[in-house]
């Protein structure tokens, strides 16, 4: 397959090897005196007041709060109610996580929501509730609590571990420190999936490209996402639509698929740092082309296999791996568009007999073999031949 410029871009430099020649205890003793891999930190404490003033600010100090990444709330009203009555009662709060960006600019690599909880509740837009030590505060926002409460919780103190950006000077080194560091200290009370890490850690025009495709609405119809209740959807919640999105552009570069599925996505990500706004927007020219020739195809779930030829139904949900495999297909056949939506007919009939129940193959579009690059290619390829039998 051609590859987009864009994407062929990303792969001129080879992938960070991860294997090498043995060692030698001088080479480690080097290794370790060179600092290469020591990370530099510094710890702040602040009392809250003055943290939720540094938020507010415009002055020298500021903290990103990544409104990409609150889009996808995970904290309830009653979690956030119940961090202000840890500090209430002065329960110990983990510290929060921020990584140095530039001179006195801070990523929020860990505690995004429980910043988020103090500026709500500072700002009054909080109300407590479900408060189990202090059930006589419920229904109170800041400004209502009696002054010596408010002067109490203002007492408290947060404290924060900064990453200082001179840790390495390599970007795609500190990129890699970042993501093991974020990984390994992250404190924030509900496990994140994969995706959310990614959109932590890997903030800019590919990230942000990746969450607006997310909300194409004949996407959003093809995952079963309402769109005005989103946050009713566990796949929205988790970020699981714009790791779809991510295995769109990543599995089109089957070809350097190294290690795992997770990690190769994470690859995928790192790479694209270096990319434009035009190639950026490249990438997204495709995906909609793409999305739009599926959904016109196989109608408003593209991503629903069907049962075996002789049914007539479909399955009623989707699959990741027939997701893969329709969109990538398709995606190298956007010049025959016109070709395949007149044999439309023929190719559902095609597509059914993929799932001939005597097939050894059908499997591995709903889940069947793992998510190495050996399966993946081998289900990619089956798809592109029934494609090709049907334009021929």
């Amino acid at each position: 397959m051609n590859l987009l410029a864009a994407e062929q871009k990303i792969w001129q430099k080879s992938e960070r090897q991860t294997q090498g020649k043995a060692a030698s205890e001088l080479d480690i003793l080097e290794k370790y005196d060179s600092q290469e891999c020591r990370i530099l930190t510094e710890i702040n404490r602040e009392k809250l007041p003055n943290f939720v003033q540094s938020l507010r600010s415009t002055g020298e100090t500021r903290i990103k709060l990544q409104p990409a990444y609150q889009r996808r709330k995970r904290w309830s009203e009653i979690k956030k109610s119940r961090l202000i009555e840890s500090f209430l009662v002065n329960i110990p709060i983990p510290p929060i996580i921020l990584y140095e960006v530039d001179i006195d600019l801070y990523e929020v690599m860990d505690g995004q929501q429980r910043i988020t909880a103090i500026h709500e509740f500072y700002s009054n837009k909080l109300r407590l509730e479900g408060l189990e030590l202090w059930p006589e505060l419920n229904g109170k926002c800041y400004e209502e609590l009696p002054q010596k409460i408010r002067a109490g919780i203002d007492r408290r103190a947060i404290s924060s571990i900064v990453i200082i950006t001179e840790s390495t000077s390599d970007p795609e080194r500190a990129m890699f420190l970042k993501q093991i560091t974020f990984e390994r200290i992250n404190t924030g009370g509900v496990d994140l999936s994969a995706q959310e890490v990614r959109n932590c850690l890997y903030q800019g025009k590919f990230n942000s490209l990746l969450i607006q495709l997310s909300e194409n609405p004949l996407f959003m119809q093809a995952l079963g996402i309402d769109e005005q209740d989103k946050e009713s959807s566990s796949v929205y919640k988790k970020m699981e639509d714009v790791e779809l999105v991510l295995r769109f552009f990543a599995l089109r570069s089957i070809e350097h698929f190294t290690g795992n599925l997770k990690s190769f996505l994470t690859l995928y990500m790192t790479k694209t740092n270096s990319l434009s706004e035009d190639e950026v927007k490249s990438l997204g020219d495709i995906f909609i082309e793409t999305i739009d020739l599926a959904t016109q195809l196989y109608g408003n779930n593209p991503f629903k296999p069907p049962f075996a030829p002789q049914n007539s139904k479909w399955k009623k949900r989707f699959y990741k791996a027939y997701y893969d495999v329709v969109m990538v297909s398709l995606s190298k056949r956007l010049e025959n568009r016109d070709l395949l939506l007149q044999r439309r007919d023929r190719l559902i009939e095609e597509t059914r007999q993929l799932f001939n129940q005597d097939s050894d193959s059908s499997h591995i579009f709903t889940g069947g073999g793992k998510d190495t690059r050996q399966f993946i290619k081998e289900r990619i390829n089956i798809f592109e031949s029934m494609l090709t039998r049907t334009l021929n």
